[in-house]
């Protein structure tokens, strides 16, 4: 079964890269017989001031699903009831683990997101990390 996960944003290429570079994914290729999405949107008569209305990417390589990101008028104003959570250090425990989630935290922050709390290793030894991205939407680095 192929699902996709949609994202409102005020920005859909801000974010679809972001994200792209959070899950290792790549831009979602344009239909057969383009170059580019610009050649798409361009030879269907999309005005250039929409051609930023949405944007897609995909996993490389691997399964995963597509997330598109479409344009909507509003911010956003509350806490996601969905989120996506970005595993970082499978396998390690405790402060091994803290150590590489700092580091991708650190990463993440760098293109755009915020670190908003970080949750101490509990008995199993998993702690994670509560960020935003660019856009205010909530995520974890676990």
């Amino acid at each position: 079964m192929n699902i996709q996960l949609s994202f409102d944003a005020v920005d859909p290429r801000r974010l679809a890269d972001f994200w792209a570079y959070a899950l290792h994914y790549r831009r979602d290729d344009p239909p057969d017989g383009f170059a580019s999405w610009q050649d798409y949107l361009a030879a269907e008569g999309i005005p250039e001031d929409e051609w930023n209305s949405g944007d897609a990417i995909v996993p490389i390589g691997e399964e995963g699903p597509r997330i598109y990101f479409q344009r909507v008028p509003e911010e956003k104003t509350a806490k996601n009831r969905l989120h996506l959570d970005i595993v970082a250090a499978p396998g390690l425990r405790g402060e091994k683990h803290m150590a590489v989630l700092e580091a991708r935290a650190d990463e993440l922050e760098s293109r755009g997101a915020i670190r908003i709390k970080r949750f101490e290793p509990n008995e199993s030894g998993q702690g994670w990390i509560v960020m935003e991205d660019p856009e205010g939407n909530e995520f974890c680095v676990i």
